[in-house]
């Protein structure tokens, strides 16, 4: 790395830092106090080896009782008063580091929520569950254990010098002799463990992301027997984390019996040149003894010190990951005004691009019109940019170029929340959380009663099995519905859609899973659910669309028919008219 380039590093940490502690704005009181402790806790830790060398010299050796137990009297307060000053400043230190890491989560967790989908279908769940969770605990890490501490050490350091000089210069420059090998051990150290930590930081996201990915698709792995290879892979990335902690464990290993000999030499040389000067008289008894202590507060935070340096510098690392996720840019702009309490939920699409991925377009110049209270279904091919379709009307991405307008005004022009509180998707795979029923239906809305959760319920055909289940609305749901069969889980979601009322209804493939058996009953939900509402039902099954206004057949991005069931079965060689040969000549074969 050049000098220009470690400049700039040093320049971003120091930019970084300072962000960082903005994020205590909120609690500069505390920050404050905190400072104001460090400032009382320096000259009050330098004060009981002094006080133990007025002792010795002055009422020890000239046997004055009275003295000696008035001292005394003077050193136990002193330490008392610095017991209750380090408690008070260690707890609101961690204090400090907790407050500062609760609203940054929350933060996260906002701006999280708030990306675009390509966000996260780029990002593995564990990475930005490490975000949220480690990495922000990490940063704790630059309060409680980090500047404000190493502040205190620092600051420690100066006065111990300070009284040592004042006290006896000579004895002072001979018991440093070794001071400088400790700086350079210290900076060696610091510089190993930093580049070692970087790689657990960097390994614990890879592993937290493959556990995720695995323990979710569990059941793929064991459908497939894949244990083995998934167990091989895992032993991989658990040894290369294994190995990246053994190795900041190596540098401490060899740090700190290094550091022990370095002070234990610079000891012996004091005690050597000290106890020379006190058999010439230049050196009194007192400080002889003291001066052992004054060593020790000088060479343990220059220990501490270099641990203290990497805490920090691991509490940054963490940071910049977390404010890389905070300063993406890739989210929703939810600049509109408009906050309609209900939609007519005419849609129209006009000459509608988009791509995932620069221009490689997904849809190609789409323009159809949806009027308020129709159904619109949409076929093609897998990959044809059907779910695309529903995606960016709900503006989960935004399109490239065109206009979609819903009762005339642009999407954009709404207020994002109020817009798609008015339209209510149904995938075909059913996301339940874990909690109760009833959690799951109303998303914890308190505005939703349980009557017209049931009311819903009765609606859809999905009250009487709701009501089979243990403590009926209140069964507790497993994480993903696990106990519930794809039928439950979808007629669950489906009564989530009714009592959310909203003015437009998505279906996203909501039969393709299903058997046939359960297959009436949510047709007869869909029925329910339609009416009166403006609907995109995206179908692999022709059977549950043929009542459709429209159905518009998708290839490769573009239209290529829209038109009813009946006009477009009368379109020789037509696309639709294929699949629908296609499809009921294959169910006849099954039959037969």
């Amino acid at each position: 790395m050049s000098q220009d380039q470690k400049k700039s590093k040093n320049k971003i940490d120091f930019v970084l830092l300072k962000r960082v502690l903005r994020l205590a704005k909120p609690y500069q009181t505390i920050f404050l106090f905190s400072g104001i402790l460090v400032v009382v806790l320096a000259p009050i830790g330098v004060l009981k080896p002094y006080l133990i060398q007025q002792t010795v010299d002055k009422h020890i050796l000239g046997l004055d009782i009275d003295g000696l137990v008035y001292m005394m009297m003077v050193l136990i307060s002193v330490l008392i008063v610095e017991a209750i000053l380090k408690y008070i400043f260690i707890y609101i230190t961690n204090l400090l580091g907790q407050s500062v890491i609760k609203d940054l989560r929350i933060r996260v967790f906002n701006q999280i929520s708030s990306l675009q989908l390509q966000y996260f279908d780029k990002t593995p769940i564990g990475t930005s569950t490490t975000r949220t969770i480690n990495d922000i605990e990490t940063i704790n890490s630059v309060f409680s254990q980090g500047v404000i501490t190493i502040i205190a050490d620092v600051l420690s350091m100066i006065v111990v010098f300070a009284i040592m000089m004042s006290t006896s210069w000579r004895l002072t420059l001979v018991s440093l002799v070794t001071f400088p090998l400790l700086l350079i051990s210290t900076y060696i150290f610091k510089e190993r463990v930093k580049v070692a930590f970087q790689k657990v930081r960097t390994q614990i996201s890879k592993m937290n992301a493959f556990l995720q990915e695995r323990i979710t698709g569990m059941r793929m792995v064991q459908i497939f027997g894949a244990e083995d290879r998934e167990l091989k892979r895992f032993k991989k990335i658990n040894k290369t984390y294994t190995q990246a902690n053994l190795d900041a464990i190596l540098y401490y290993a060899i740090f700190f019996p290094v550091i022990e000999i370095i002070s234990a030499a610079a000891l012996g040389l004091m005690v050597w040149y000290g106890a020379r000067g006190a058999i010439s008289g230049e050196v009194t008894l007192g400080l002889l003894i003291a001066f052992p202590l004054y060593l020790n507060m000088l060479f343990r935070p220059m220990r501490q010190l270099a641990d203290k340096f990497n805490t920090l510098q691991m509490g940054l690392i963490a940071a910049q990951r977390v404010f890389d996720v905070l300063d993406r840019t890739d989210k929703i702009k939810n600049i509109g005004t408009v906050q309609p309490e209900k939609l007519d939920g005419h849609i129209e699409f006009k000459n509608v691009k988009f791509a995932y991925i620069e221009e490689d377009w997904v849809l190609k110049n789409i323009s159809f019109e949806l009027p308020k209270g129709e159904t619109l279904a949409i076929v093609g091919s897998t990959g044809s940019g059907k779910s695309t379709i529903i995606n960016i009307l709900n503006r989960f991405y935004e399109i490239q170029e065109g206009e979609i307008l819903i009762d005339n005004t642009n999407i954009r022009d709404f207020e994002l929340n109020a817009m798609r509180h008015r339209i209510a998707m149904v995938l075909q795979d059913v996301f339940l959380f874990s909690g109760s029923v009833l959690d799951n239906i109303t998303l914890r809305d308190e505005s939703i009663s349980r009557e017209r959760v049931i009311e819903a319920a009765k609606m859809i055909g999905a009250h009487e099995f709701i009501q089979k289940l243990p403590k009926s609305y209140d069964y507790e749901v497993m994480e993903r519905g696990a106990t519930l069969s794809m039928g439950q889980r979808q007629l669950i979601s489906f009564v989530r859609a009714l009592v959310f009322d909203p003015d437009i209804l998505i279906l996203d493939e909501a039969t393709s899973s299903i058997d046939p058996e359960t297959e009436s009953v949510i047709q007869f939900a869909i029925e329910k659910l339609i009416a009166k509402r403006t609907s995109i039902i995206i179908a692999h099954r022709l059977s549950t669309i043929r009542h459709a206004n429209q159905i518009m057949v998708l290839q490769k991005g573009e239209i290529q028919e829209i038109g009813s069931h009946e006009s477009l079965l009368k379109i020789e060689d037509g696309h639709y008219r294929e699949l629908y040969e296609m499809q009921f000549t294959q169910r006849e074969t099954v039959e037969k």
